[in-house]
């Protein structure tokens, strides 16, 4: 299993120098960081621990003019190294970088004493002793602290030790098939092109797989990876991986891109978020205030817009919406961080990346992303759903950011509960809210019932007709039709529906009429006399009780005369092998018309089927 730490700490505490020490590689890259001393840009390298198992580290800056730099870094490591000079001690960047580890939740480290080789022992137990202190309270308290020193090799085994320790217990990277590489690194290699870095997350990638990049929605394939500068096939979340896109240029892309698989990532401009100013923060944080927002590698200005807080105080933690200049793509549970020009204030957690305007300190709202926060995969699940709007289960899952399954099982046991319904169609689902359902229930019974009062003498709506005023997604609306009816919302005759109390009701003169047409077609079965007319209406009510059978326009048959007519058809083609049309005139003495008519319509009812110039049974 891939595993990547992190170096985070003050400017000249070492932790260049340390990460060469551990792996023999310099990771400061660039020619201005080896004239300046300081590392400026992420740098890279990748240690083989006793155990056996391969590690990358990322070397971050210190400067605090390079934050954020070191934030394009720090997301996704499994364990980090807070670098503190034995010379120094606790600095500013000290501080801010664990202010930072602690926001984006990393809770596996251990503080590095460098330099100890530069102090007494006295002093190094008082710098032990600030270290201490300074980790009370964050997501390292605890955390072992090592005095080594670089230069003479000091410990170094010891620390290498303990990370390979540390490492034994520290849980896989999640795998819910939908990888992510935010883009840390942009290059050209003479011979490949365009090469980007990343540690990746979420999934797996292979060598070939088309990709796209996002926010830009460029697609590319893979033409090859790295990792530890060795070529491989595919790779696993949570490896540091080097991608060679194949047609692409280095303008293309920037920093904070992600590449993904297509069809389901989407670039926001406005999130939900749980918001945590830091007891640090220089001054509360008001309502509208700008921001920098970062997430991964990405970075946006960002307005903040308070939901349940007039301001935040230092400390404090708001439900909040974040209105970013430029798109970004994220999920549900990424984490971020929100800078000022010279410090870092704060951040938390992204709650829904695809948030709607809400109004502040609306209470339905503030309990969605309670849910969202801290409930269970169900609650969870329920949150994301649109109180009208239904939404497919693939498109669910990418909202919760849970696993398929766990997602697949919340919704089964939602749907028996009655908490939601699902309509499914081959291999997807589309899922209501019960109150979507109920509304979706209320509309198709208010549709019925408006088209039975406009139209009282038709027995039902044709379906298509009604496809089109429920406005479901139309793959969907057999499925649609069918539950309702099975909640006795409808029912269905055919290709109509209709209210389960709709009866057609007639005057006694269209009962009149009625009668006096059922007489006259019965009068001449086979060849309904051509004055037998009667209005459309009327005519759909006696084809709707059973009483007759409209073969095509102008062509009406009572049903016993049409029944008796397709037995005696079906028993002719048996003995004969097929019949023409001219023997069905004769058979039944009628004339062409009414003949070709009624062959025309069992073709179209799959009873028969034309051959040449006579039908045979389907």
């Amino acid at each position: 299993m891939p595993f990547v730490l992190g170096t985070a700490g003050h400017i000249d505490h070492g932790k260049s120098v340390l990460v060469k020490a551990l792996t023999g590689i310099d990771p400061d890259r660039l020619r201005e960081e080896k004239e300046r001393g300081m590392t400026i840009d992420l740098g890279f390298a990748w240690l083989t621990l006793p155990s056996g198992r391969d590690v990358s580290i990322v070397d971050v800056p210190g400067h605090e003019r390079f934050i954020k730099n070191m934030l394009a870094g720090v997301g996704g490591i499994d364990l980090a190294l807070l670098i503190v000079a034995a010379d120094e001690s606790v600095m500013p960047q000290t501080r801010e970088h664990l202010a930072i580890l602690d926001l984006l939740r990393v809770d596996n480290g251990i503080a590095v004493i460098t330099k100890s080789d530069l102090v007494d022992s006295d002093l190094l137990e008082l710098v032990t002793m600030e270290v201490e202190e300074v980790l009370a309270g964050t997501t390292l308290a605890g955390a072992p602290i090592i005095p080594v020193s670089a230069t003479t090799g000091e410990s170094i085994q010891e620390l290498v030790a303990t990370i390979d320790s540390m490492l034994d217990s520290t849980p896989s990277k999640r795998d819910i098939g939908r990888p992510r590489l935010p883009i840390d690194r942009i290059f050209t290699m003479s011979g490949f092109g365009t090469v980007v870095t990343g540690t990746l997350i979420d999934g797996s990638l292979s060598k070939g797989r088309e990709v796209v990049i996002v926010p830009s929605n460029i697609k590319t394939h893979l033409r090859g990876l790295q990792s530890h500068k060795q070529g491989v096939d595919s790779i696993e979340p949570g490896s540091r991986v080097a991608a060679n896109l194949a047609n692409i240029s280095t303008e293309q892309l920037n920093r904070g891109d992600v590449i993904t698989t297509p069809g389901w990532l989407k670039p926001t401009r406005a999130l939900d978020v749980k918001l945590r100013l830091l007891p640090s923060a220089p001054r509360k944080l008001e309502h509208n205030t700008t921001v920098t927002f970062h997430t991964g590698a990405a970075e946006a200005q960002a307005r903040v817009r308070l939901l349940d807080a007039g301001e935040l105080e230092p400390g404090d933690e708001a439900f909040a919406q974040l209105v970013l200049d430029n798109p970004i793509a994220v999920v549900k549970d990424d984490l971020f961080i929100i800078r000022s020009p010279m410090e870092t204030l704060g951040g938390g957690l992204v709650l829904d990346p695809e948030a709607k305007r809400h109004r502040r300190f609306h209470a339905v709202t503030i309990e969605r992303l309670t849910a969202r926060e801290a409930g269970t995969t169900e609650d969870v699940i329920l949150s994301a759903l649109d109180p009208v709007k239904p939404i497919e289960l693939s498109k669910l899952i990418s909202m919760c950011s849970i696993p398929a399954a766990e997602v697949a099982k919340g919704v089964g046991s939602l749907e028996q509960k009655g908490r939601l319904v699902a309509l499914d169609e081959k291999n997807e689902r589309l899922i209501f809210a019960a109150s979507g359902w109920e509304s979706l229930a209320r509309s198709a019974h208010s549709t019925l019932e408006k088209y039975h009062k406009e139209n009282p003498l038709r027995q039902g709506m044709p379906k298509e007709e009604l496809k089109g005023k429920l406005k479901v997604i139309e793959r969907y609306f057999s499925q649609a039709v069918n539950r309702l009816a099975s909640d006795g919302v409808l029912s269905e005759s055919g290709t109509l529906v209709q209210l389960p109390a709709h009866d057609v009701k007639l005057t006694p003169e269209q009962q009149k009429k009625i009668d006096a047409y059922l007489k006259a077609l019965s009068s001449e079965p086979y060849s309904p006399p051509p004055e037998a007319t009667i209005e459309p209406d009327l005519l759909g009510v006696i084809v709707g009780q059973g009483k007759a059978v409209k073969v095509a326009d102008n062509v009406v048959f009572a049903t016993d005369a049409y029944d008796e007519m397709v037995r005696a058809i079906a028993d002719h083609i048996k003995a004969n092998g097929q019949v023409t049309v001219a023997e069905v005139r004769d058979k039944f003495n009628t004339s062409r018309k009414y003949a070709l008519a009624l062959m025309e319509h069992l073709d179209s009812q799959k009873i028969t089927r034309r051959v040449g110039d006579g039908r045979v049974l389907r």
